[in-house]
């Protein structure tokens, strides 16, 4: 779906060079996104084999709760960020903003519930360092190093995402996609639908694996 002549920058050809060179440009660095997040889940892959024990001991001390309400609530912003998408596509600018407002919404929410579960792993020294809890096996400690270099990771991305999330309700809000310009809208719903797939594959990983063992 292309966007209407008027908002075709002058380095196009047309309508549709320019919806399908943002297209490949998002999709370009979302790839190298993969490739970074694939790093870090190749190392968890690799030491958790080394280390099953150590990681199945971590993996019980984080908080389930926690992870299961983070995940619910990013499930629901990708459900009403692909509404916003729709919304802008049918030139619905009050839906557009609604739905965008209830993404930023979720979003907060996320980092909020997820400063509560970083506050207790501070409170029962989950932190790896010279604090480091004694009580757990030492290899734990690699776990949580992952553990936060992942989690950390992608609450950046989602604090990138609300800035996007922000810039694009106020866009909407000045009637920028009124036209049926929606390019921005369906870019920035990609990149929030690639910080909710990483979440998917980080709640089973850190939350749900080894809960058994």
């Amino acid at each position: 779906m292309s966007e209407p002549s008027s908002s075709v920058a002058e380095q196009f050809e047309d309508a549709s060079q320019q919806y399908e060179a943002a297209h490949l440009g998002t999709w370009t660095f979302l790839a190298t996104e993969i490739l970074f997040f694939g790093g870090l889940f190749m190392a968890y892959v690799a030491y958790r084999h080394a280390y099953p024990e150590g990681f199945a001991a971590g993996s019980r001390q984080v908080s389930l709760t926690f992870g299961t309400l983070n995940t619910a609530v990013l499930l629901t912003s990708s459900l009403t960020m692909a509404l916003a998408v729709q919304a802008a596509r049918q030139r619905l600018t009050r839906s557009l903003v609604r739905c965008l407002l209830l993404t930023l919404l979720c979003a907060t929410g996320f980092l909020v519930v997820k400063s509560f579960e970083y506050h207790d792993d501070f409170i029962q020294h989950l932190v790896p360092g010279p604090s480091f809890s004694r009580l757990l096996p030492a290899r734990a400690e690699i776990f949580f190093f992952l553990y936060w270099a992942m989690t950390g990771l992608h609450a950046v991305h989602v604090l990138v995402g609300m800035g996007l999330l922000a810039a694009l309700t106020a866009l909407a809000r000045a009637g920028r996609f009124s036209g049926g310009y929606h390019t921005p809208v369906e870019m920035v719903g990609l990149y929030w639908h690639f910080v909710d797939a990483v979440w998917i594959f980080l709640y089973p990983l850190l939350y749900l694996i080894d809960r058994h063992a």
